[in-house]
């Protein structure tokens, strides 16, 4: 199945490189790719539970989907994560 999400805080391609990197890491998603000028992630998934799990990682690392909760404490992650993606371009 396939899905497009609208997320938030997402500023650049450190921000892309995070998310394409860390949602490459759960086993049934595939075709990963994010627009940053939709401020969307894209990809394929096997089930329900690896949607969860991805919409609850793009949390965890500071880019909830559109309409979740966004506290500062989200924000800030997202600048760490952007960091992170820059640094492993």
């Amino acid at each position: 199945m396939n899905t497009k999400l609208k997320i938030q805080n997402l500023k650049c391609g450190g921000c892309a490189n995070t998310i394409i990197t860390r949602l490459s890491n759960i086993d049934g998603l595939s075709d990963i790719s994010v627009n940053n000028d939709a401020y969307s992630v894209s990809f394929n998934y096997s089930d329900d539970k690896t949607l969860k799990e991805a919409v609850d990682l793009l949390s965890q690392i500071g880019y909830p989907v559109e309409g979740a909760e966004n506290p500062l404490i989200k924000k800030a992650k997202s600048y760490v994560s952007c960091a992170v993606g820059r640094m492993n371009k």
